[in-house]
């Protein structure tokens, strides 16, 4: 079983940048897509942005789009989520995990959280000034 693991959450003013890591070794071989998603208080959890493992492909929740990038290094097994512009409401756990998941199989929720098996253990991100 793949875990993955988070790194790099922590407090940031609204404006500030923070940049999230995913590290799971292992996840190319039984996995097609990594997806950061986030969990606020008394919400549900929502897919922020995925990339799929092969072909690259990305997608972004429109909160986010223009703000965060996700980028993957398939030779250190690593996703990351480079997030700047930062606003109070981007607060919440933010979560790493994998899943057997891709555009041509789910259209515009291939992104969702239901599709995702393997989960981290989640890093906090808190913006305030």
């Amino acid at each position: 079983q793949v875990q993955p693991v988070e790194s790099g959450g922590g407090l940031v003013q609204p404006g500030g940048s923070l940049r999230l890591s995913c590290a799971a070794s292992g996840f190319t071989l039984d996995y097609y897509a990594i997806g950061w998603f986030r969990q606020a208080p008394g919400r549900e959890r929502e897919g922020v942005s995925c990339i799929t493992i092969a072909d690259g492909d990305t997608y972004y929740a429109k909160s986010v789009k223009g703000r965060f990038r996700i980028s993957r290094d398939n030779a250190k097994n690593t996703v990351d989520l480079q997030m700047n512009s930062l606003k109070p409401e981007d607060t919440a756990v933010y979560y790493c995990a994998a899943g057997r998941s891709r555009p041509d199989w789910y259209g515009s929720d291939w992104c969702h959280y239901m599709h995702y098996g393997s989960w981290g253990q989640g890093t906090q991100v808190t913006v305030s000034s």
